[in-house]
């Protein structure tokens, strides 16, 4: 059947039929011009655990989505498609994340792999896996991309980008990562691990092409990352929670500061969306939440005035979303998902065709 037909027999104001795919929609990968590639791995948390079903959580939750949105015209329509959960690297994760906990709990009792074999052994084991992943996400990121693609990552822990900000490196001369986020992540081999949760922009930065890190909804962070951002140069633009939160108290519009946000943005935009960005009782279940944090409706007018002026969304992840038997944090993270590849679509005017 093609995509025309499809469309045609589909029916947006019917029940939520659930046929396995996002929010009921029709569409397979072959004909959707979005793809959602879930990445279920969440070894290197060092909280609480249970994102790497993220995905699946929001995809059962998905069927209660209405999909009218009034801020893009027949969004539906643009095609959304989510793969499957890849069972090699979500079995892969099962067998890891014991090893990891072990090793976790080794260090922040003072232990140092470098003097335990068992422990070092561990660690080594993980990172290479890390590095696997990594690659992994890189290989089908960049499959996607060339067939003229627009993806976005569900995870998962917020490691999990990576591969793919590599892919848009090999396409994109310049572009800059719009970060909803609770944490900083600038950490340097948090715990010893290279590519853990907290260090997905320390290592984001060792790619020359993205010019630009606006980190927006901080509140928990440590003074290395602190002297990160100081001596950046400016590539790194933190907002933190307090500091938004004492402008509005002053009586300044959140309008404005959104405006100043979107200024500090280039052209081409990727989005980072860790789910503890939001106030803790949108997202109880995530991995690491903080007091504090963006509304759902703040967030949401963040996003859609990064479209309004005119940037490029080139691609997005969403991460640290609970995993399943955790409703609301997957209803919330399904509303989000949908919204970032509508507004995706529409900043490439998928709408439109």
């Amino acid at each position: 059947m093609s995509r025309e037909h499809k469309i045609a027999r589909f029916d947006p104001s019917d029940v939520t039929v659930k046929n396995g795919h996002f929010i009921g929609l029709p569409f397979d990968e072959k004909d959707a011009r979005i793809v959602l590639v879930p990445v279920p791995w969440d070894v290197t948390v060092s909280y609480s655990d249970g994102t790497a079903t993220g995905a699946q959580n929001m995809l059962e939750a998905s069927s209660q989505l209405d999909l009218f949105d009034p801020d893009v015209p027949d969004a539906w329509k643009i095609g959304i498609y989510m793969r499957h959960l890849d069972l090699f690297w979500l079995n892969r994760n099962e067998e890891l994340r014991p090893i990891a906990e072990v090793y976790i709990d080794f260090v922040e009792n003072g232990g140092h792999p470098g003097q335990d074999r068992q422990m070092e052994m561990a660690l080594e084991e993980i990172n290479n896996a890390c590095f696997a992943l990594k690659t992994w996400v890189y290989q089908e990121t960049s499959h996607l991309l060339n067939q003229g693609k627009l993806v976005g990552i569900v995870g998962g822990e917020h490691s999990v980008p990576l591969g793919f900000l590599e892919a848009l490196a090999q396409r994109h001369d310049d572009f800059g990562i719009l970060q909803i986020d609770a944490h900083q992540d600038l950490r340097k081999e948090y715990e010893g691990f290279s590519y853990s949760h907290a260090s997905i922009f320390y290592n984001a930065l060792k790619i020359k092409e993205i010019s630009k890190l606006v980190q927006v909804g901080i509140r928990d962070y440590c003074e290395d990352e602190t002297q990160l951002v100081k001596h950046s140069n400016g590539r790194v633009k933190v907002w933190y929670d307090q500091q938004i939160r004492e402008e509005l108290f002053d009586g300044r519009s959140f309008k404005k500061i959104c405006k100043r946000i979107v200024a500090e943005l280039p052209k081409k935009v990727y989005i980072s969306f860790d789910i503890d960005g939001l106030e803790p009782s949108l997202c109880p279940n995530t991995g690491t939440p903080v007091p504090g944090g963006l509304s759902y409706q703040e967030a949401i007018y963040l996003l859609k005035m990064v479209v309004d002026s005119g940037r490029e969304i080139i691609g997005f992840d969403l991460c640290e979303v609970a995993g399943i038997d955790h409703e609301l944090d997957g209803n919330t993270g399904a509303r989000i998902l949908y919204k970032l590849c509508n507004l995706m679509g529409k900043s490439a005017k998928l709408h439109e065709s």
